[in-house]
């Protein structure tokens, strides 16, 4: 009984370790992706582009760190995840801390399109990872504290950003000392010998139907997913341009960023924790729902304001709330796939959304920065209706 008892404690202290491992990885990859968004009126000046120009960086960001996931992620259930899960990092730091260096914008393209790359390969390997070794009763914990990882970073890369373009690079060894550390700790994730390997076919058919994954519940979910992110985006993408345009700078753009992001590592871990109780369903639709007023009057509200970073911390909580339960609802609903699954909710809806925050650019330069903004918070409607009609899953064993 003892040994038993011994081994179990050797086994979840082993979890726990990988689960802190691609957790930092997560922190470090997602600050590193965050400094893109406020360094926005830098590279606008220093290269003498428009909005919509900067705005297509996200874009591109969002195709190589997103939109690519799934193929990614197949390539995770194909091969060791170690190194996946330990490279990704490395190149997001090297490709976003060398921006103020290009020559010329098609060379800064390229840098971001590397550190997209790195970002899409980390996070299908590490929500597999953190889904294997989680406790059947508390995944929802689990994966929001992994999410919780990459959102607290998002905090952190608004910080990274107020050192300037020029100064960035001070931050590159960072990912290279994370990236080591994961590959130490996390075990290598290999198809077991003798196992069938699933072939290329098989995966085409994850995307189409029957029986494939991404049809019917998931299907909407990645729709739910999708406009929520473009809401959050669009905010993100125009609050540096709204700041400006209220005589913020900076400083102001980079706190209100790191109080969101902060907000929504918190969020991220309660809503997963109660959706572990109430069920996945009720907490993506109670959190959209309930974003929409509070979202339209943060918009029209600036820091000289005393409401304006609880009221940011408040909504960032609920906007955010949803995404490691979206996560873990389609790891359940595919979990003979879950990087896959994983990928498709963490990659492929917020690449999506992030492709079309390109159009949020262009709107502003016909309007303003503002009527962007709002016009991008609508897209919360249709994702509640959303959200409305999906089932609840069942809880399975990976």
């Amino acid at each position: 009984m003892q040994a038993g008892q011994t081994l179990n404690t050797q086994a979840t202290r082993a979890a726990v370790s990988i689960a802190l491992a691609v957790t930092l990885g997560h922190f470090i990859n997602d600050a590193y992706g965050a400094m893109l968004t406020p360094l926005a009126p830098a590279i606008r000046s220093q290269y003498g582009v428009s909005i919509a120009a900067v705005t297509l960086l996200a874009s591109v960001f969002s195709l190589t760190s997103s939109v690519l996931q799934p193929v990614l992620g197949v390539i995770g259930e194909r091969f060791d995840r170690r190194v996946l899960a330990s490279i990704g990092p490395a190149l997001t730091g090297l490709g976003l801390t060398f921006m103020g260096y290009a020559p010329h914008c098609g060379v800064l393209l390229m840098l971001v399109a590397l550190a997209g790359f790195g970002s899409g390969f980390f996070h299908p390997a590490g929500a597999a990872y953190t889904a294997r070794y989680s406790p059947l009763h508390q995944r929802g914990l689990w994966a929001s504290i992994f999410s919780a990882g990459g959102t607290a970073g998002m905090a952190l890369g608004p910080v990274f950003a107020g050192v300037g373009l020029h100064a960035l690079p001070i931050f590159a060894p960072i990912g290279l000392l994370v990236a080591a550390v994961s590959y130490l700790i996390t075990p290598g994730d290999r198809p077991a010998a003798g196992a069938r390997r699933v072939q290329p076919a098989e995966y085409l058919d994850i995307f189409r139907g029957p029986p494939g994954v991404f049809r019917g519940a998931m299907l909407r979910l990645w729709g739910m997913a999708v406009l929520r992110s473009m809401a959050s985006m669009g905010y993100n993408a125009m609050l540096p341009f709204i700041m400006i345009g209220r005589g913020f700078g900076l400083r102001e753009t980079a706190l209100t960023l790191a109080v969101f992001s902060v907000a929504s590592a918190v969020g991220g871990i309660v809503g997963g924790r109660i959706s572990d109780r109430v069920g996945r369903v009720p907490v993506l639709r109670s959190a959209i729902v309930a974003t929409l007023p509070l979202f339209a009057f943060l918009i029209y509200s600036s820091p000289a304001q005393w409401w304006f970073y609880p009221l940011t911390f408040i909504v960032g909580a609920l906007v955010n709330a949803s995404i490691p339960v979206g996560v873990v609802t389609a790891q359940e609903y595919a979990p003979g796939h879950v990087a896959v699954a994983s990928s498709i909710m963490m990659g492929f809806s917020w690449g999506t959304a992030g492709l079309l925050i390109f159009l949020v650019g262009l709107l502003a330069d016909a309007t303003s920065p503002v009527t962007a903004a709002l016009a991008s918070l609508t897209l919360l409607v249709p994702s509640a209706f959303l959200a409305a009609s999906l089932p609840e899953p069942e809880k399975r064993t990976f």
